[in-house]
């Protein structure tokens, strides 16, 4: 049974963003109250506040709610998959083989759509990879796979730094742009919703397993988990995720490592309640994150990227803190 600790946290988690969202959808280079936007809301008023509301502020806050929500869930079944609170949605390499095609697209001068395709494609091509040599002759392992990803994920960074050395300067700052996370051009599509409600769903339905697995696989076989099944779904699972998130807005740091860790602190150990609330929280960090790195230097913008790791570096370094004290 899930206590009543938990619901309080889903419900405060769930006050949070809300309150992201109006902090998001107020903030910017174009001033706005709250009357402002509760007026555009109701009556779709014919002016410029209204205008970059709909066609920015919204479209962009539930890119970057989406975004982080799916980094999120996907870094907690990394962490169980390879058994490491070290992993995040990109240890496999799955970030670089997307910027490989998202900067092979800006480097032929290809439109936005071409740019996220390129990019989906370039992660669903690194993850067949990794989890091709990862499971070559059936010795699927975690070390293996850890080990697969890491020289993969080196590979990729070769050829990003290729790309960046043999481009013109004109693309360069696109390119370091997407690599450091940007949420300007971004949002949403229907498929980014149905893919965060069925990552939902099947994390919930896994989380008993989720459960077990986490304490060894030892423990998980004489409970009855079919380990190497379970260990297919969750790669393939936090793999989409992730893809779909960096087909987003590029690669966002520290959204997927920190939040689960924040997370168990919180109490939340069980993955029936750790899963909703790595969306809830994953999402509204990434939201915060993108108006301050959207207000800070305004009308001029930062890489939400920047901004998740500047604020992601010390949380780490917090959360490591009261671990060990522990």
């Amino acid at each position: 049974m899930i206590s009543s600790r938990h619901i309080v946290l889903l419900g405060l988690l769930a006050l949070l963003t809300l309150a992201s969202f109006l902090v998001s959808l107020l903030s910017g280079s174009v001033d706005m109250s709250l009357g402002d936007l509760i007026t555009a809301l109701l009556r779709f008023p014919d002016n410029l506040q209204a205008q970059v509301l709909y066609e920015i502020r919204i479209p962009r806050t539930l890119a970057a709610f989406t975004t982080g929500g799916l980094l999120a869930m996907s870094g907690v079944i990394m962490q169980v998959l390879l058994r490491n609170p070290l992993a995040d949605p990109y240890i496999l390499g799955i970030s670089g083989g997307a910027a490989v095609g998202a900067l092979s697209a800006i480097l032929l001068r290809l439109g936005g759509w071409w740019v996220s395709t390129s990019a989906f494609v370039g992660a669903l091509l690194s993850i067949l990879i990794v989890f091709g040599l990862a499971n070559k002759f059936g010795k699927w392992s975690v070390t293996r796979l850890l080990l697969t990803g890491v020289v993969i994920s080196a590979g990729w960074g070769a050829v990003i730094n290729i790309l960046l050395t043999t481009s013109s300067s004109n693309n360069v700052q696109s390119m370091l742009f997407w690599l450091m996370g940007d949420l300007s051009q971004s949002s949403v599509a229907i498929g980014h919703a149905v893919l965060l409600a069925s990552g939902l769903l099947i994390g919930i339905y896994f989380a008993r397993t989720l459960n077990v697995l986490i304490r060894g696989e030892l423990v998980a076989s004489a409970l009855g988990v079919n380990i190497e099944t379970t260990r297919v779904i969750l790669y393939f699972s936090a793999s989409l995720l992730t893809a779909s998130a960096v087909t987003i807005a590029g690669s966002v740091g520290f959204v997927g490592l920190i939040i689960p860790h924040m997370l168990r602190m919180l109490g939340a150990r069980d993955h029936r309640v750790l899963i909703p609330s790595s969306i809830l929280l994953g999402g509204s960090f990434l939201v915060i994150a993108d108006s301050l790195a959207r207000s800070i230097i305004a009308p001029q913008q930062l890489p939400v990227g920047v901004v998740t790791a500047v604020i992601g570096v010390p949380a780490f370094l917090i959360i490591l803190r009261s671990t060990i004290r522990q």
